[in-house]
C-alpha cells in the first residue's frame, strides 16, 4: 500500500488528464456494451413489423449508431495519444525526482552501489513505469466497466446461467493471482540481472584503454556473457511462467463457451431459455471475455512496472547520510582556520580509521599530510568538505562546526585538487567554468592562464571551444591537471586541498605544476597529501600518519633532524642527495 500510495502521487499534477482518460474510457466502454442491446432491442421491437417501420427505423439507429461511434473515436484518439503523454510527464517527473535524489546522495552510497544499476533504473524501469501509469488505470478501469456491465446484462438474461459462469470465473481469478505472484518475482529478478549487464558494459566500456592494454578483450566478453546469460535464464523463466499464465487463463475462456453452450442447451431445452436470448448472451460473452483478455495480456506490463517501481522506490526510500541542519547557517567570510577536535571515523561498522585526531591549522599556513597508504590521510581531507561525517568528535572551520553550517556554502569555501581529474564530456571552457558556470570568458581566461594552460589552449585549432571528449581522453594527465587547477583559480576559495596532485606526473610535468599549485596556495589555508617529499619542503608543517595515528608533526628540517620516521621516508625517496638543508 504504501507503494501504491506513492506512485499515485505521481497523478496529482495530471489530474485533468487522468478524470479525462477515464472518463474516455468510460465512454467506449458504454459504447461497447450498447451495442448488443441495440440489437437486441431490434431483434424483438423492429424487426418483427412490417418493411416500412423497419426501414424508416433503421435509419435513425444508424445515424445514432455513427454518432456514437465518431464519439468514440475521439474519445479513443485522447486515450492513445493525451494518455501516453500523461506518461511520459509522469516518467519525467520520476526520473526527475530520482536524479535530484542520487545527486544528494553522499559518498558512502556510492562506495556500496553499482551505477550501471541505477542507469538501468534511469531509463528502462522508467519506461515500463510510464507505460503501466498510463495504461494500468486505464485498462483496469474500461475491463472493470465492460465486466461489470455485461455480467448484469447476462445476470438479467439468464440469472442461473450465469452463475455457472461465475463459479469458472472465480476459479480463474484464484488460479491467475497465484501465478501473478509467481510473476512478480521473476520480474523483479529480471531487472537486476539487466542492471549487471548495463553495469559490465559500463565498467568495460569506461575501461576500453585498460582493456585493450592487457589485451583483455576475452575476459571482458566471458564476464558479459555471464550476464548476458544469467539475464537470459531470468527471461526464459519468466517467459515459462508467462506462457502457464496466458495458456490456464486461456484454457478458463475457452471453458466459459463450453459451460455457456452445454448449460444453454439445457435451459433451453427446460424452456426458461429462448433461443434468440442465447444469441444476445453469446454477444456478451464476447464482451465479457474481451476486458479479460486485456487483463491477461496487461499483467506482463503491470509486473515489469510494478517491479521496476519497486527498484525505483528502493532508491528514493534511502535517506542521505550527509545533509543540511534544519537550523544550519550559512559559511561566509571564510578567514580559513581549521580545526579537528577528538576525531574518529571508521568506514560503516568496519575498523576505525582515524582515533582521536586533534590538529589545529592555522589561516593562511600551508600543512602537509605524509604517510604510508591506508593510513587515514585522504580520509582527514574528506571529513572536511563533509564528504563522510566524523564518527565522534567534530571538524571546525574559524570555530563553526562544518555540520551547522550548510553544505553549499561549506564545500564552495573549499578547492579541491585530486591526482584522479575528472573531466566532463565538453568543451575546455565549459570544463574550467564547472565551478562558476556565470562566469564571464575574460575571468575563465584568466583562471588559465594562472593555472599555466591558456597558451596550449590558444594553439589549439577552437581554442576555448574545443571539445575534450570523454573524461578528457584528448588531454594528457598534466593538461587534464592543469585544467583541474584553473577550476579553483575561479572558484577561489580561502581553503585548498591538495590530494597527491602531481604523484602521476613525470618530472618535467610536475615542475610545471608544482609551479602552478604554488601560486594557487599562496594566502590560501592549504592542506597536501603528498607521496613525493619534494613537493612539501617548505610546508608551515608537516604531520606524519600512519594507521595508528599522528607519529610526528614539524618543519621539513626539524623532522629531518629528529631522524624518525619521516626522514625514513626521505631518505628512501633521495637516498645519495644532500638532505641537510
Amino acid at each position: 500500500m504504501k507503494i501504491l500510495k506513492k506512485f499515485l502521487q505521481y497523478y496529482r499534477p495530471y489530474r485533468f488528464l487522468f478524470y479525462a482518460d477515464m472518463f474516455c474510457a468510460l465512454i467506449v466502454s458504454l459504447v461497447d456494451l450498447a451495442f448488443p442491446l441495440i440489437l437486441d432491442y431490434l431483434s424483438k421491437n423492429v424487426f418483427i413489423k412490417d418493411k416500412t417501420v423497419i426501414l424508416n427505423s433503421i435509419l435513425y439507429v444508424g445515424i445514432a449508431l455513427l454518432a456514437l461511434y465518431v464519439l468514440k473515436y475521439f474519445c479513443q484518439y485522447f486515450i492513445a495519444s493525451w494518455g501516453h503523454i500523461m506518461g511520459a510527464r509522469m516518467e519525467n517527473n520520476m526520473r526527475r525526482d530520482l536524479f535530484y535524489h542520487l545527486q544528494r546522495m553522499s559518498f558512502s552510497y556510492y562506495d556500496e552501489n553499482n551505477t550501471g544499476q541505477m542507469m538501468s533504473i534511469l531509463v528502462s524501469d522508467l519506461f515500463d513505469i510510464s507505460e503501466l501509469a498510463h495504461h494500468g488505470p486505464e485498462n483496469v478501469f474500461i475491463s472493470a466497466v465492460k465486466i461489470i456491465g455485461s455480467f448484469a446484462v447476462l445476470m438479467f438474461i439468464n440469472f442461473r446461467m450465469t452463475l455457472i459462469l461465475l463459479a469458472v470465473t472465480v476459479i480463474m481469478v484464484v488460479f491467475s493471482f497465484y501465478e501473478n505472484k509467481k510473476m512478480q518475482r521473476i520480474f523483479f529478478d529480471n531487472r537486476k540481472k539487466m542492471g549487471n549487464i548495463n553495469s559490465s558494459v559500463q565498467d568495460s566500456l569506461l575501461g576500453i584503454r585498460v582493456v585493450k592494454s592487457f589485451a583483455n578483450e576475452g575476459i571482458e566478453r566471458k564476464k558479459f556473457d555471464k550476464n548476458n546469460n544469467a539475464y537470459r535464464i531470468s527471461r526464459e523463466k519468466s517467459y515459462k511462467v508467462m506462457g502457464k499464465f496466458i495458456a490456464g487463463n486461456t484454457f478458463f475462456e475457452g471453458l466459459l463457451y463450453v459451460v455457456i453452450l452445454v448449460s444453454g442447451a439445457f435451459f433451453i431445452a427446460d424452456g426458461s431459455l429462448k433461443i434468440p436470448d442465447l444469441a444476445v448472451y453469446a454477444l456478451y460473452i464476447n464482451i465479457f471475455i474481451n476486458p479479460i483478455d486485456i487483463l491477461i495480456n496487461f499483467a506482463e506490463q503491470f509486473q515489469k512496472g510494478f517491479a521496476g517501481f519497486k527498484r525505483f522506490m528502493s532508491i528514493l526510500s534511502v535517506e542521505p547520510e550527509i545533509v543540511d541542519k534544519k537550523d544550519a547557517v550559512t559559511l561566509e567570510n571564510v578567514r580559513g582556520d581549521i580545526e579537528y577536535r577528538n576525531v574518529s571515523f571508521s568506514y560503516n561498522s568496519e575498523k576505525q580509521v582515524l582515533k582521536n585526531i586533534n590538529l589545529k591549522i592555522e589561516a593562511g599556513k600551508k600543512i602537509a599530510f605524509v604517510g604510508p597508504s591506508g593510513g587515514g590521510k585522504t580520509t582527514i581531507c574528506s571529513l572536511l568538505p563533509r564528504f563522510y561525517d566524523v564518527s565522534s568528535g567534530s571538524v571546525m572551520i574559524d570555530g563553526k562546526d562544518v555540520k551547522d553550517v550548510t553544505l553549499e556554502s561549506l564545500r564552495n569555501s573549499i578547492g579541491i585538487v585530486q591526482q584522479d581529474v575528472y573531466l566532463f564530456s565538453g568543451t575546455l571552457k565549459e570544463n574550467i567554468g564547472y565551478g562558476k558556470p556565470e562566469a564571464s570568458d575574460e575571468k575563465i581566461i584568466r583562471a588559465a592562464k594562472e593555472a599555466n594552460i591558456h597558451d596550449y589552449i590558444m594553439s589549439l585549432d577552437n581554442g576555448y571551444d574545443t571539445y575534450v571528449g570523454e573524461r578528457g581522453v584528448r588531454l594528457s594527465g598534466g593538461q587534464k591537471q592543469r585544467i583541474s587547477i584553473a577550476r579553483v583559480f575561479l572558484e577561489n576559495p580561502p581553503i585548498l586541498i591538495l590530494d597527491e596532485a602531481t604523484s602521476a606526473l613525470d618530472n618535467e610535468s610536475e615542475n610545471f605544476i608544482q609551479k602552478s599549485l604554488e601560486k594557487l596556495a599562496k594566502n590560501r589555508t592549504t592542506i597536501v597529501i603528498a607521496h613525493r617529499l619534494s613537493t612539501i619542503r617548505n610546508a608551515d608543517e608537516i604531520i606524519v600518519i600512519d594507521d595508528e595515528g599522528i607519529k610526528e608533526r614539524g618543519s621539513h628540517s626539524e623532522l629531518l633532524k629528529k631522524g624518525g620516521l619521516y626522514a625514513y621516508y626521505y631518505n628512501m625517496q633521495f637516498e645519495g642527495l644532500d638532505v641537510r638543508e
